[in-house]
Formats: structure tokens, C-alpha cells, sequence
């Protein structure tokens, strides 16, 4: 019997070993009081907007809560890829992530946000966001996905690279597109005339450097910051989204938090937000600078045509996802609807 009581003792504290273990909320002691460590993960290289933000939302993360609560940025995929980062989020493994498109495979209404010139321009994009449809949105992701949406930055429109030259729709024709693993994306570039590829980002510059794909989407400053434009010899101004980076938080690890510290959490994200969001047009000016120094002809296009191409798309989607949701972003459109 002894025995027996020495063995389950064992795997008693073997368990709850395995138990503190798996725990992602760290927490140490600094002059008595517990100190909770959470885990904030991007894509994104240091020198990108995405990561300027995330330090600044962990600097006054641990100001606003005295120092109880801090964040660890893990940059440039260390916590994995955008899908990764949004499953982590869902069962507690990462406590804070900033994500974009990918979460349309998570909470499907995010298709919608995803469709090749839905948005006009950036105003148009933030009159949605920043007002009670995108308040909406994100209380309604959270009680499907148990995903909480903190706050929402913007980004610099999506262009395309490519090493075929394209002053129009017609050249598009054939030229294999790597895109994010999105419906709309993928259905948009096909109606557009290209071919799309689906594909993890971390593998795009050497897919472009050996030809596995001919070009590739994303604004000017991701661009330059995963060093694409060195393996580019054309960037399209095709502005063909005006998107979005979600700073997303597991409602497993809000939770945990105290009141005051949930409080200070919300208003870091708000500041990160304008902040971060600064920094965005600047940053895109210089990185097509920095292309333009580096022998990446920049070419204009009418955008027309594309936009036209996509309106089938727009069509099929948003039966599919949410017509009521669509009308309200078209119905704030300064071109009138489609």
C-alpha cells in the first residue's frame, strides 16, 4: 500500500509539473507582488511598422499596469505563421498576436474585408473599422472564436510585384501570383486573369528567386522589409486593398487578468493603434523610395479594368458571407456602390 501511495504521490506531482509547464502566462516576483508575462507574436521583421507598434502597445502595456503585466514580442514568424499564431490564440499557447487576413479562415465574415477593391482609399477603410460595424465585427468574432480583437491597425494598399512587365490587365494573363491562403485573394487574382498560388510568405523570396512563382501582393513596406523588391524587377500601383493588421488576444488569457489590468490592456492597444498607424504612410513613401534606388520600376495602371474584373467576386462572396455586411461597407463608399 505504501508503494502504491508513493507512485500515485509521484505522478501527482508529475502532472502538476506538466501542468505548470504548459501554462503560457509566466509569472515572477518582483518586490512581492506576482508579475505576469505575456507573449505577443508577427511575421514581421524589427524594422517593420507591425513590430514599432507591438513595442510600443508592451511599453505601455507595463506602464499602465504598473509593471504586473508585461509583454515578450517574438517578431519575423518565431511563434510560427499567421495561422499558427491565431490557433495559439484560441487555446492560450500565445496571449497576444497581430494578424491579418488569415483570420477570414477562422471567423468567415473577415472574407468580406479580404475582396481586391472593396475599400476606395484609407478613408474609407477606417469609416469602417473605427465605427460600430467593426466594434460589431470583433464582438462578434469573439463569441464564435473566443478570439478577442483588441484593436485594429492599418496598412498601406497592397501592390503587385512582379518580374513581367504589366501596364495592364491583358499582361496579367498566366503570370503565377503567390497570394495568402484566402478565398477572396485567391478568386480575385483568378477573375483578374493570373494564376494564384497559395503560399506561406517565409517561402516567397526564394519561390521569386528561382521562378517557382513570377510575382507577388503586399504593401510597400513588407515588401522592403522581407527584402522582396531584390528578387522584383516591377512594382504595379495596383492598390488593389486597403487592409488591415488585427492585434488579436486569447480570451483565455484576458481572463486571467484582473480588471484593472484588462483596462490598461485595452487602452494600450488604442494608443498602439495611433501610434502605429503614423507610422504607416511614412513608412510606405520610403520603402518605394528604397525600391526605386534599387533598379524597381514603378509603373501606373488604370484600376479600372481590375476593379471590374473583380465585381463577380464581390458578388458570390458576399451571398456567401455576409450580403448585410457587404451593403454597409459599399453604402459608405464615396464612388457610390458598385
Amino acid at each position: 500500500m505504501k508503494r502504491e501511495k508513493l507512485i500515485g504521490l509521484i505522478m501527482l506531482v508529475a502532472t502538476l509539473a506538466l501542468l505548470g509547464a504548459c501554462s503560457n502566462t509566466a509569472s515572477s516576483s518582483e518586490g512581492g507582488e506576482d508579475v505576469k508575462t505575456l507573449r505577443l507574436g508577427h511575421i514581421q521583421s524589427e524594422s517593420h511598422t507591425w513590430h514599432k507598434g507591438s513595442v510600443k502597445f508592451a511599453e505601455l502595456v507595463e506602464e499602465k499596469t504598473n509593471g504586473s503585466v508585461k509583454v515578450e514580442i517574438y517578431p519575423s514568424s518565431t511563434l510560427g505563421s499567421d495561422r499558427d499564431l491565431i490557433e495559439g490564440t484560441q487555446i492560450g499557447s500565445v496571449d497576444f498576436a497581430l494578424v491579418a487576413g488569415v483570420m477570414s479562415n477562422f471567423y468567415q465574415p473577415y472574407s468580406i474585408l479580404e475582396l481586391p477593391y472593396l475599400f476606395d482609399d484609407q478613408e474609407h477603410l477606417e469609416s469602417f473599422l473605427y465605427g460600430e460595424a467593426g466594434a460589431e465585427l470583433q464582438r462578434d468574432m469573439l463569441e464564435e472564436t473566443g478570439i478577442r480583437g483588441l484593436e485594429f491597425f492599418t496598412r498601406a494598399p497592397r501592390e503587385l510585384t512582379t518580374n513581367k512587365r504589366v501596364d495592364s490587365i491583358e499582361d496579367l494573363q498566366g503570370i503565377k501570383i503567390r497570394v495568402p491562403n484566402i478565398e477572396a485573394s485567391v478568386e480575385g487574382w483568378d477573375a483578374m486573369g493570373a494564376n494564384p498560388t497559395p503560399m506561406n510568405f517565409s517561402e516567397v523570396y526564394s519561390s521569386l528567386q528561382t521562378g517557382v512563382i513570377d510575382a507577388q501582393e503586399n504593401p510597400a513596406s513588407f515588401i522592403t522589409s522581407a527584402k522582396i523588391h531584390e528578387v522584383q524587377d516591377y512594382l504595379v500601383k495596383t492598390d488593389h486593398v486597403y487592409g488591415y493588421v488585427q492585434l488579436i488576444m486569447s480570451d483565455l488569457t484576458y481572463e486571467k487578468l484582473t480588471e484593472e489590468e484588462q483596462k490598461a490592456v485595452e487602452e494600450a492597444a488604442l494608443e498602439a493603434r495611433n501610434y502605429q498607424n503614423e507610422l504607416v504612410a511614412e513608412q510606405d513613401k520610403k520603402a518605394l523610395q528604397v525600391m526605386e534606388d534599387a533598379g524597381v520600376e514603378i509603373i501606373e495602371v488604370d484600376k479600372e479594368p481590375f476593379r471590374e474584373a473583380v465585381l463577380p467576386v464581390h458578388e458570390r462572396l458576399a451571398d456567401k458571407y455576409g450580403r448585410e455586411l457587404y451593403e454597409q461597407i459599399i453604402e459608405m463608399s464615396s464612388l457610390g456602390g458598385n
